[in-house]
């Protein structure tokens, strides 16, 4: 978190340290700007202090803090695509938030991609409504993974197959099972014969609790206690960030960023309707909104009034 106390930029190191000096010096507390700073401190510790408590909530089924949990996790994502996938799965790659965009630029950010050592490409996504984990959003994923494997002019052949898991909050089959296969088949008469064309997506119900691997891996999934889930492999980042003071600075700026990235986009929706709106200047706009600068508005004035 970073704050401005009488023209003076501070992080969270720097509250500490200029509390102190608010009763002494130049900062006394008979100082009417003095005691306005220590409001203003007084919030920041609020808000550091809600952030903390938020941590303690958080569990895998969010994807930033699985995200940032399985961040070179080799370990821990060779131990959910097991499980999940039924096969002996070595990681030579994993990348968390990857934007990939295709021909249009329309873009998709994949919650964590990683590659096993037979080049098979997997696409782990974390679904806490129903709408994000569409079949059409299924599609759509597993047709940019295949557009980013190959590279041009190589044979479609050598194409790997791939693999988009949603692990979804709510068991969106309906059929109260683990996992939910989705494959193509062949339609010859009344027979159904595989594709095999290396494509496959599958759901993970992340509500089943059988006595089993998957169970235990979707409990550990909602699981909010490191000490209470059943994977080290899992339970050990888990426990970094939350109870570790390095890593819950880390996981306490992801947090604010998470925040500021979350205000920024409300404040460039709010932008984006009063340029529409057309009754005031830039200049204008920028007086009612105190994240964006004035160059961005004009970025995003060309881009609102560009001709469809």
């Amino acid at each position: 978190m970073l704050l401005y106390i009488s023209n003076k930029r501070l992080d969270r190191k720097d509250v500490e340290i200029y509390k102190k000096s608010i009763f002494k010096g130049k900062h006394s507390m008979y100082n009417k700007r003095a005691k306005k700073d220590a409001i203003l401190l007084n919030a920041v510790e609020r808000m550091h202090q809600q952030d903390l408590e938020r941590l303690q909530t958080l569990c895998y089924m969010d994807d930033d803090f699985m995200t940032a949990c399985l961040a070179d996790n080799y370990e821990g994502v060779e131990l959910i695509l097991r499980i999940i996938l039924g096969k002996d799965i070595r990681i030579r790659s994993v990348r968390t938030q990857e934007v990939l965009k295709n021909l249009q630029g329309r873009s998709a950010t994949l919650d964590v991609h990683a590659v096993d050592s037979d080049d098979r490409e997997m696409d782990i996504e974390i679904q806490r409504a129903d709408a994000g984990a569409g079949v059409r959003r299924a599609r759509y994923n597993s047709s940019l993974l295949d557009t980013h494997i190959l590279k041009p002019g190589e044979d479609t052949k050598n194409l790997p197959d791939s693999y988009v898991i949603f692990i979804t909050e709510n068991d969106v089959m309906k059929e109260n099972r683990p996992l939910y296969p989705v494959e193509r088949y062949v339609t010859i008469g009344e027979e159904k014969v595989l594709f095999d064309d290396g494509s496959h997506i599958l759901y993970v119900n992340e509500k089943y609790r059988g006595d089993d691997e998957i169970g235990r891996l979707m409990y550990d999934f909602s699981c909010t206690d490191p000490d209470e889930m059943n994977y080290e492999a899992l339970a050990k980042k888990a426990r970094y960030f939350k109870k570790n003071e390095k890593g819950v600075a880390a996981m306490s700026r992801i947090l604010e960023d998470m925040k500021n990235e979350a205000a920024y986009e409300a404040e460039k929706a709010t932008a984006e309707k009063l340029i529409r709106m057309g009754k005031l200047s830039l200049d204008e706009i920028a007086e009612c909104i105190s994240i964006l600068s004035l160059d961005d508005l004009k970025k995003i004035e060309a881009e609102v009034m560009q001709p469809v």
